[in-house]
């Protein structure tokens, strides 16, 4: 597991986001998963099911280390309402390419639960895919509540708050290259930084 002692502060913020993955962390990682996809489904056409928002990233450096056919799908299922505790799954599929009798591979940023992944799996699997496989940038352990597994994941980390690479914060931090740990510290310098409206 990467070190977690180092850290950085977010520019114009008083907010210190301790690092867990490194910017070349995640490329190496992305690399391999790239290259396990390439063995696994060879020259298919596949089509990507990336749920926003915080798989955009990971969406974006994965498709271009991949040759075969590749359409992009977006899906929006949100579970955090601003805080850090998972909640109620709100899905929208209006942006759907039609997946019937298509390969598909569902791309998510973090696998915590497993409330997310059940939730749109069962919405896919409704659209009858040809397959349906999951990627996963995140695997938290500990937090599992159903029994669904993602078919790949590109790290495990410990059960902590991570922001960074797609992943958010109130809407915030995504942008950040690297994976960092937000811990209450930092949770309450981003409230004086960023007080509610």
């Amino acid at each position: 597991m990467p070190s977690s002692d180092r850290s950085s502060i977010w520019p114009q913020q008083e907010t210190i986001v301790k690092i867990l993955l490194t910017e070349q962390e995640l490329q190496v990682g992305i690399e391999r998963l790239a290259k396990q996809l390439s063995v696994d489904f060879g020259e298919r056409p596949i089509t990507m099911v990336a749920i926003m928002t915080g798989s955009l990233v990971l969406l974006a450096d994965l498709i271009r280390r991949l040759e075969m056919p590749i359409r992009v799908s977006l899906f929006q299922a949100s579970s955090y309402r601003g805080g850090t505790e998972s909640g109620q799954i709100e899905v929208n599929d209006s942006a759907m390419l039609d997946i019937k009798d298509r390969d598909c591979l569902l791309v998510d940023d973090i696998f915590d639960t497993g409330k997310t992944l059940t939730r749109v799996s069962e919405r896919l699997l409704s659209m009858k895919p040809a397959s349906l496989k999951s990627i996963v940038l995140l695997y938290k352990e500990g937090r599992q509540e159903f029994p669904l597994e993602p078919d790949y994941f590109i790290f495990k980390i410990p059960d902590q708050f991570v922001v960074g690479y797609g992943l958010d914060y109130q809407d915030l931090y995504r942008n950040l290259p690297y994976v960092g740990v937000m811990e209450q510290a930092d949770l309450d310098a981003h409230h004086l930084a960023h007080p509610p409206a």
